[in-house]
């Protein structure tokens, strides 16, 4: 029933041996040999115990020196950590600048809080957070002289000096 039949081997399935150039360009592929018969050919290219195609002939790879020399690609992923963490005190610092400059505190603090968000937009997350210690100090310094003061200002508009 197979009488005049052309057999063609499959692709070998599997990993391929070789470099890349090699499996590009595969030999050619030799003829079913005229002593093999139909059904065991049929069982060569069916078998799937077996790596490659029995029918392809086994060449080396001429590229062998390379591929010993040759390094594997990497890919490197860059993680930084999480700056979203890192609280800049930005409004805070605006309040005080506006409201409660004291002695120009608010000011200071104002610009250690910038300069906390520039430095999470570096990723320079150990810099961000000792100017966020800092923003926070200059912030808590000032709000607390400012609110000092206010309460001084309305003690002695309550109670003049002059009554003493």
């Amino acid at each position: 029933p197979f009488e005049g039949v052309a057999w063609t081997p499959r692709p070998p399935q599997g990993h391929p041996q070789g470099c890349f150039t090699c499996i590009a360009k595969p030999p050619a592929l030799r003829q079913a040999s005229p002593v093999l018969s139909p059904s065991s050919a049929v069982y060569l290219m069916e078998s799937k115990s077996c790596k490659g195609d029995s029918l392809r002939p086994a060449v080396p790879c001429k590229h062998s020196v390379e591929k010993k020399t040759m390094t594997n690609p990497t890919t490197v992923i860059e993680i930084y950590p999480d700056t979203t963490e890192v609280n800049d005190y930005y409004l805070w610092s605006i309040f005080n600048f506006v409201y409660l400059n004291f002695c120009c505190l608010g000011f200071i603090a104002l610009a250690y809080s910038l300069k906390v968000r520039d430095k999470k937009l570096l990723n320079d997350l150990n810099g961000a957070v000792e100017d966020a210690k800092t923003a926070r100090l200059f912030n808590i310094t000032s709000s607390a002289l400012a609110t000092f003061c206010i309460i001084l200002i309305f003690i002695f508009l309550r109670y003049p000096l002059t009554d003493y």
